[in-house]
């Protein structure tokens, strides 16, 4: 049977799957008037932020889709692949927050019927943002495949379908993490420090802005960051598929034809979806409201899928014929997955010493909490960059640099339950303030901070391996695009100084970018903090609970201001490889692409787990240690926390795609830059 029909069929079975999962979710109870109120509140802020988001994106789409296709060396083939990417990437988001927002209110009645219910529905609608990532991604590369498979620039086009999904992941990622960031930061900053209420609180103008946040960026955002890693990881091992056909380094072939170079990461892929399928059914759990019983019950079906993960790629290796050594490169880019996601969950899980820690620093004031918890984001790079030094090792040893691509399929072949973790987070912290703010009785609200805890976690785990995914699909798509622009080892000098020149270039570049998305959220938070203040200055009664404040304000300040915000961090990481490309020739485009990879995946772990160890710190005061809520050890765990806001859910996350991006860029332009550098 055709290995691309097999890719294809486990495509529409993840999107029949996420389909049942929608269908169980809206089958669901909404719960009483004021939570379906709620909800509805929050589901009009989120479509009316995506709609202006996806208008603001359509129109950048068309504009580069019209560069690439006047652009000789590349052609309209290449326009119409870029198109379709953006597209699939952009429909993958939209699908998954689509159910979130409907699941929030089924959540919050759910969890009043048992913990167990409460975690089936929001993690089941986590499911359809991870089916669908997988569905929408291997039916749109299987349809490109079909489609230009024996045309002489097959290679040359299948790379603008990832440069389609990248580029609208960084301005989804962006935008939407500047809005979430900003309006969580204003609710935290007026309403726990300031004025001293609860978070969630109905009176706090910022709440519904909060929630409206966790949906575009933590679940729509995600989503298209994780579809652009999937993808892009098939496209680099699709086009290192001459070195499988013959390696040189090896002295023998991988795979039998480079038609089985193309198939293998597809069926590998497929296999993944089939796995994963599997691992969400797996997990349940009871009434025990501890964190360690609820981290069980999503390691039953992570692992699980992991372990049949690695069944399925020895069965895919063995029938397309190819050489074991491949199928050990799978298994080390899939060991590597694991393995980060545990060492996030061991750094940011207040289950943990390192967490405690920085709970345990609240006591003496923000500063020391700030201190302890980035201390403790610097900590956790060390774990995941050794996976991942070991893991591009194995491959390269046993199948050569198509091996190190294979091993970033192999790390991403379970992000059908790996995202569905991570998209059940926002599902359960809606959940919770939809409860707090509905003012139903406090043993509810155990059980969905119980549920928001553990997506905390999740979504901290997610993030790394979500950032180690993206490390190693960069690090392919570089060897892709060195390969592409015929740039040999023995070519590349450090001595070179454009090469230097290129790496310093490069390793400046997520400096500036994360600058960028971090002013933006100060900037924008500026707006919703004043804001709020000025409502409970001038709206009388509402501290007093008796007046209802202006949502909708903080909504549309949110909004706005984070369409305009994101647009310049996405424009500069799209033109900088074309700079470098253009002005310092492919060579050190090559040292430009190395250096923003180290450095942007090194801060990308940093930022992501101080912020999650920030959050989880105060989570654990919450629950009544130090003082619990109220205390001034909590009042600096809340500092913390806003500091490492932006850090986690927008900055960090932001990295994963920024290197990407421009490692894709440069691989389909480098007909281009060979063109320009020829001429000049």
């Amino acid at each position: 049977m055709d290995p691309i029909l097999i890719a294809l069929l486990s495509g529409v079975v993840a999107l029949a799957v996420a389909g049942f999962m929608a269908r169980y979710v809206l089958k669901q109870d909404e719960g009483s008037a004021k939570i379906r109120e709620i909800s509805a509140a929050i589901k009009e802020g989120a479509l009316a932020f995506i709609g202006r988001e996806y208008r603001v994106m359509s129109i950048f789409v068309a504009v580069v889709a019209v560069v690439l296709g006047v652009v000789p060396s590349l052609g309209w083939l290449v326009s119409l692949a870029f198109v379709f990417g953006a597209i699939c990437s952009g429909l993958a988001g939209y699908v998954g927050m689509n159910i979130a927002i409907r699941a929030n209110s089924r959540t919050a009645a759910a969890v009043q019927k048992s913990l167990n219910h409460g975690l089936r529905v929001s993690f089941r609608s986590g499911a359809v943002m991870g089916m669908s990532v997988v569905g929408i991604g291997i039916v749109g590369m299987s349809i490109m495949f079909f489609a230009f498979n024996g045309h002489p620039d097959f290679l040359k086009i299948i790379p603008g379908f990832g440069f389609g999904a990248s580029s609208v992941a960084i301005f989804a990622r962006v935008g939407g993490g500047i809005f979430t960031k900003a309006a969580d930061t204003g609710a935290d900053i007026v309403g726990k420090v300031e004025k001293g209420i609860p978070e969630d609180d109905p009176r706090n103008a910022a709440v519904i802005a909060d929630f409206v946040g966790d949906n575009v960026g933590d679940v729509a955002g995600m989503g298209a960051d994780l579809f652009e890693s999937y993808v892009d990881s098939i496209i680099a091992t699709m086009t290192l598929g001459v070195i499988a056909a013959f390696s040189v380094n090896l002295d023998m072939a991988l795979v039998p034809d480079e038609m089985a170079a193309w198939a293998l990461p597809m069926l590998v892929a497929a296999g993944g979806i089939l796995a994963s399928i599997i691992g969400i059914f797996l997990v349940r759990v009871g009434d025990k409201l501890q964190m360690t019983a609820l981290l069980n019950a999503l390691r039953r079906g992570t692992f699980s899928a992991s372990i049949l993960t690695a069944g399925f790629a020895f069965l895919a290796v063995y029938f397309l014929k190819a050489d074991l050594g491949v199928f050990w490169a799978i298994l080390a880019g899939l060991g590597a997955g694991v393995l980060i996601g545990e060492s996030t969950n061991y750094f940011t899980s207040y289950v943990y010493k390192p967490t405690l820690r920085v709970s345990e620093a609240s006591q003496t004031g923000a500063g020391t909490n700030i201190i302890s918890g980035f201390a403790n984001g610097l900590m956790s790079t060390l774990p995941p960059v050794i996976f991942i030094v070991v893991a591009i090792l194995i491959a390269y040893e046993f199948a050569d640099i198509y091996g190190v691509a294979l091993a970033g399929v192999g790390m991403l072949a379970t992000l059908g339950i790996q995202d569905a973790t991570d998209a059940y987070g926002p599902v359960a912290d809606n959940a919770g303030g939809i409860v707090e703010m509905a003012g139903l009785p406090p043993e509810i609200r155990e059980r969905t901070d119980a549920l928001d805890s553990l997506g905390n976690t999740t979504a901290a785990t997610g993030k790394g391996f979500a950032i180690g995914a993206a490390g190693l699909t960069a690090l392919a798509l570089m060897l892709s695009y060195t390969e592409a622009a015929g740039i040999s080892a023995s070519s590349i000098s450090l001595l070179d100084p454009h090469v230097i020149a290129g790496l310093f270039l490069g390793a400046m570049l997520p400096a500036v970018f994360v600058a960028m998305t971090m002013n933006a959220v100060g900037t924008t938070s500026f707006s919703i903090v004043n804001e709020v203040r000025r409502q409970f200055r001038e709206i009388a009664g509402l501290m007093e609970g008796t007046a209802r404040p202006e949502y909708g304000r903080i909504v549309d300040i949110s909004t706005k201001a984070s369409i305009s915000q994101m647009i310049a961090p996405g424009v500069m990481t799209i033109l900088s490889p074309v700079v470098v490309g253009i002005v310092l020739g492919p060579l050190a485009l090559t040292g430009f692409l190395a250096g923003a990879i180290v450095t942007g995946f090194i801060l990308a772990i940093a930022f992501a787990n101080a912020g999650g160890s920030w959050d989880n710190a105060k989570k654990w005061i919450e629950t009544g240690a130090y003082g619990g809520k109220g205390s001034d050890a909590h009042k600096a765990s809340v500092v913390g926390d806003t500091v490492g806001d932006p850090m986690k859910d927008t900055s960090g996350p932001s990295l994963n795609i920024m290197i990407k991006l421009i490692s894709i860029i440069a691989l389909v332009l480098a007909p281009v830059f060979a063109d320009f550098a020829g001429w000049l």
